[in-house]
């Protein structure tokens, strides 16, 4: 939902680099493990989440950042050397995903506040949001709009070691129409001829813009085909982009080998970003019966940042957000629920996605109660952070699972997560490629 002010892309990597040197420099900002060499996690239940099976008295074994052996302890030598986890009395499971998050937006910057933050500082938000998200237990994130490739600069950061952080796909700023939501900045009065960095109008322009994202280093493209709620001057369900200009840019982004996630709201551009051939449809918050079975015929997935409305509503006014856009979300955030209930009853693919960065970061995990009341089991709402979210964004071979081979991503809690979902709001550890965070 939230928008994103696009400012000329420049001092990219330089101003995030410099940001995080300053910022892993200035103890106690964050706590840097040790890198292990080899660790062995015994004691804890562990949560096969394909199928809800808990395996007692197994060990995991994990090796230079991947899991080497899950076994039963009794059929298993132990390693020498490295560090032993005693998670007695805990279960452990795959690393979250969250699929629709803006770490370098903040959940206290809405309304004009927004116009205070520059490239710089959004830097340095990225920079702290990023430990909190990991510290929360989400090991992967897919970052959905960022101004200035700002996120490309925090992803390569993290990859480089430089700071600590999830794993990220990134999209670069989103692209969209003039005065649309997410591609424009529609804060400031026409006297100061501000245009977005993400605005491409008409079919060779969205093209061009593809190139452009995947050229600075984007790793999908996020798009916009309806209004925003926290968008100045959108509606919330009126299409944005026309069915022409929506399939030349998914075109262009499948061609690259790149997915595409669009920003929809609206019944109408929900079917126009479906027919254009977009994998994801975040908020999907207008949905209908023909939406639901286009989406699943098309094997496109829903993300539906459910928990987000209570935030919107609770405390947004504190937070700078326009009464234009609280009035938008009195209207929304009811019938988005409704709709989830129906998706989920129809069977269409749902990820986890909460558009943390409208509310505050390190809080992602709230969203999974939400989903449980509104129609998931636990096990449905756990596996659309895990294995859902892991096949959905391209690397199910890399996260979602605690099998052999994949990346030694954990989060454990005290208890049984499906029978009190709430438990992953807390988490008792969080392991990163075989480094323990938490």
């Amino acid at each position: 939902m939230t928008p994103h002010t696009s400012q000329p892309y420049r001092r990219l990597s330089r101003i995030m680099s410099a940001a995080a040197t300053i910022l892993v420099m200035s103890a106690p900002l964050f706590s840097a493990p040790a890198m292990a060499q080899s660790m062995v996690i015994k004691g804890a239940n562990i949560l096969d989440v394909t199928n809800g099976e808990l395996l007692k008295n197994h060990i995991v074994v994990v090796d230079d950042g991947r899991i080497a052996k899950v076994s039963p302890a009794s059929s298993i030598e132990l390693p020498k050397g490295g560090e032993v986890i005693d998670l007695q009395g805990q279960t452990l499971m795959p690393g979250l995903i969250d699929m629709h998050v803006h770490l370098t937006s903040g959940g206290g910057y809405h309304g004009y506040e927004r116009l205070k933050l520059t490239d710089e500082r959004r830097a340095i938000l990225g920079v702290v949001h990023a430990e909190q998200t990991l510290m929360a237990g989400f090991t992967t994130v897919r970052n959905v709009g960022a101004g200035s490739f700002g996120d490309v600069a925090l992803r390569d950061a993290i990859n480089d070691g430089d700071i600590p952080g999830p794993r990220m796909l990134v999209s670069g700023p989103p692209i969209g129409i003039t005065g649309g939501h997410c591609s424009d900045n529609n804060l400031l009065p026409p006297e100061y001829n501000i245009t977005g960095e993400g605005v491409a109008d008409g079919p060779w322009a969205a093209r061009a813009a593809v190139r452009r994202n995947i050229k600075y280093g984007a790793d999908l493209i996020k798009t916009c085909s309806t209004g925003g709620v926290l968008s100045k001057g959108t509606k919330v369900g009126a299409p944005q982009y026309t069915l022409e200009e929506l399939t030349a840019l998914v075109d262009e982004a499948h061609s690259r080998g790149l997915k595409v996630a669009s920003h929809a709201h609206g019944s109408e551009g929900i079917i126009n970003a479906l027919k254009a051939g977009a994998d994801t449809i975040e908020h999907a918050s207008f949905i209908d019966d023909e939406g639901i079975r286009l989406a699943i015929e098309n094997d496109a997935a829903l993300s539906m940042d459910i928990y987000v409305t209570e935030y919107i509503l609770g405390e947004g006014a504190s937070a700078g957000i326009l009464e234009e856009s609280l009035e938008k979300e009195r209207k929304t955030g009811a019938t988005q629920r409704a709709n989830f209930r129906k998706a989920v009853e129809a069977g269409a693919t749902i990820v986890y996605g909460t558009d943390a960065g409208v509310y505050p970061h390190g809080q992602n995990a709230k969203q999974l109660s939400r989903m449980t009341r509104f129609g998931m089991t636990p096990l449905q709402a756990i596996q659309s952070a895990t294995v859902t979210a892991a096949e959905v964004m391209g690397w199910g071979y890399e996260v979602g699972k605690i099998e052999a081979g994949y990346a030694a991503d954990f989060v454990a809690v005290k208890g049984n997560p499906l029978e009190n979902i709430e438990l992953l709001e807390e988490p008792a550890a969080v392991i990163k490629g075989g480094v323990r965070y938490r």
